[in-house]
């Protein structure tokens, strides 16, 4: 009979190839992207500048880059605090960057989520605090980004005469009134979610995806965790007014220094920057990045980049911002997340193997002779 550790190896290998495979795609799509500004909005120019290696802008870039990261951190540290819980500042930044890479190479930023939930599950946190967590901190920044982008569209020069704009505002509109109806249910109606999530385990049961023993643990656990959740949101609201408020805050550094990129760049360039404008032009792409259905929004969020920033910069620069703007944002803190990622993908399979190797030795279950049959499906 296959062990545990060995299963758990094999499915760690089948959702490496899958993530593998998420991550091509995210080079492929992030290259068309910028091809695409290249060919349509560069007239096919490009240069590299070399103001951009300069050790003024590389020390402006890392401190922007610390300031990013650490309000990143900060932001859910603050967050967890305020539903009572604590981990050490180091396993907070490390999750950083894993949300970073999952979020950018799964659908949606999908995988982002429930990355950061398992982390958090490893380290001792429930699975409802932990998933009240993760989207109390996702609805803050929302918060900010759907509030200040419609003055953007409608005070912002710039993104006059943008035929981007008035293709996908329609669709744009739709997806705000989903958006904010499926969160609002989430965190004021969490017991509605209860009855679908019970028909989709009853629903595995019948076509024999899951026994019966694991059925019951599974809406047991389900329900459980969804109250845990319910419970969390409301004691977040009522938490300590000092770390409800600066995860606030820490949301909104957040925000302003991630928009920040494409001023410093254009600033390291020589151009004139109104700071306003670009920062308005971000919430908005960032806006139209929620509702991109490619990995991390690569290649759609390089167009419309390029889209709203060639008015600002001049042909020859545009890929240039574009790219050095995607490294610095993202790309970087996917390498990192990538390498740490696979540390605890390997910590976890040595505590399995760990574990394995001690109920075999004492004749529990995972030595073939298990007597749980919730250990089966």
């Amino acid at each position: 009979m296959t062990s545990p550790s060995s299963t758990e190896q094999t499915g760690t290998q089948a959702s490496g190839w899958k993530l593998a495979g998420f991550a091509l795609l995210f080079i492929l799509l992030s290259a068309g992207g910028t091809w695409a500004i290249w060919h349509q909005f560069a007239d096919n120019n490009f240069s590299f500048d070399d103001r951009l290696l300069s050790a003024a802008f590389l020390i402006a870039a890392v401190v922007l880059l610390g300031i990013y990261f650490a309000a990143d951190g900060l932001r859910l540290h603050f967050t967890l605090r305020a539903l009572g819980h604590s981990l050490p500042i180091g396993q907070i930044f490390r999750l950083v960057f894993i949300n970073i890479f999952f979020s950018n190479v799964t659908p949606m930023a999908t995988g982002g989520g429930f990355a950061q939930i398992w982390y958090l599950q490893r380290k001792g946190v429930p699975v409802g605090t932990a998933t009240a967590a993760t989207t109390i901190r996702t609805v803050l920044a929302i918060a900010f980004i759907f509030s200040v982008t419609p003055i953007c569209l409608l005070w912002l020069d710039a993104l006059e005469g943008q035929p981007l704009l008035g293709e996908v505002s329609g669709f744009l509109a739709l997806f705000i009134a989903l958006y904010l109806g499926f969160f609002a249910i989430v965190l004021l109606r969490t017991r509605w979610l209860i009855g679908p999530l019970s028909t989709l385990i009853d629903l595995l049961h019948r076509i024999h995806v899951i026994n019966e023993p694991r059925r019951r643990r599974w809406q047991f656990g389900m329900k459980r965790e969804m109250v845990r959740f319910a419970r969390s949101f409301a004691i977040y609201i009522r938490g300590p007014r000092r770390d409800v408020l600066l995860s606030v805050v820490f949301t909104l550094v957040f925000l302003i220094s991630l928009f920040s990129f494409p001023a410093l760049l254009m600033t390291a360039l020589g151009y004139d920057v109104d700071y306003l404008t670009v920062i308005g032009l971000l919430f908005v792409t960032t806006f139209i990045m929620y509702f991109a259905p490619t990995p991390g929004a690569s290649g759609i969020s390089e167009g419309v980049f390029g889209s709203f920033f060639s008015t600002l910069v001049s042909a020859n620069h545009l890929v240039l911002v574009t790219v050095a703007w995607r490294f610095l944002t993202i790309y970087l803190g996917m390498i990192i997340g990538l390498v740490l990622m696979q540390r605890e993908l390997a910590s976890s399979l040595r505590t399995s193997q760990v574990e394995s190797g001690q109920r075999n030795q004492t004749g529990k279950p995972g030595s073939g002779m298990t007597d749980d049959p919730t250990q089966t499906s």
